[in-house]
């Protein structure tokens, strides 16, 4: 495979909204610098809702998240796995190869390996594998695109900061979002069938508040008003480089 060339970031994820929660702002960052921005759900979202059927809200929940990239000029994808059974096996790697060797990233966001529901760790895993792997050539029948390459991959921050045993995440690189934080809510808002469903459930817009109060958690920990986290991985084959850190001014 080639150095990187080429200006492509993608997220990775396991359900609608978790980009626009996790790693919204960087996104829209990178957007301004005009990178190509894409990011995919291994899940429609086929279980989040407590009134609707499988079909109507996947239906509502990919309409939005395409909306929501819209909205930065990125591009949405989902592999139509199903919420609660995110696997990592055959079939799931194959439609992730698929998705890389179409995309190319140079620079991949994903869940924390280690996180509070299964289908995030399993998305992680999904994508450091095809990370790795898509530059193979008999890995996915579509071509290699030039400049393809193993991506700087960062692993977001968890919704609370923490790992699954309560241990804090030791964040390697801070990103300020401050000037992009009402863009970044204006993409989750995007999310009308998660959001309204917390308006009912709390009574208050809980589902914009806890992102702007991490958001701002975060940013007080590298005195700035507001800040995405990331942790770096830099093992055998990745990039080493904080390549962030250049592009948008570590903290």
């Amino acid at each position: 495979m080639e150095t990187q060339t080429r200006r492509v970031a993608l997220a990775v994820m396991a359900h609608p909204d978790d980009a626009e929660i996790l790693c919204g702002g960087t996104l829209i960052r990178l957007r301004d610098l005009g990178w190509d921005v894409h990011i995919c759900t291994c899940t429609p979202g086929d279980c989040g809702s407590t009134t609707e059927n499988r079909w109507q809200i996947s239906s509502r929940r990919t309409t939005e998240g395409a909306t929501a990239a819209a909205r930065i000029g990125a591009t949405y994808h989902c592999l139509d796995e199903r919420d609660c059974f995110v696997c990592y096996d055959k079939t799931t790697l194959a439609k992730m190869y698929d998705l890389f060797r179409r995309v190319a990233p140079t620079l991949l966001f994903t869940h924390a390996p280690r996180d509070y529901m299964c289908d995030h760790e399993q998305a992680s895993y999904l994508a450091r594998a095809a990370a790795f792997g898509h530059g193979t050539p008999n890995v996915s029948h579509f071509p290699l695109l030039p400049g393809t390459c193993i991506p700087h991959l960062y692993y977001c921050d968890t919704i609370d900061g923490r790992d699954p045993l309560g241990a804090p995440i030791q964040p390697t690189t801070r990103i300020d979002v401050t000037d992009v934080l009402e863009r970044k809510l204006e993409m989750l808002a995007c999310h009308v069938s998660q959001r309204e469903w917390l308006q009912a459930y709390h009574g208050i817009d809980e589902y914009l508040d806890s992102v702007r109060r991490h958001t701002s958690q975060r940013g007080t920990e590298c005195n700035v008003p507001c800040a995405e986290v990331f942790v770096q991985h830099r093992g055998h084959a990745y990039p080493k480089t904080d390549l962030l850190d250049q592009l948008l001014g570590g903290l």
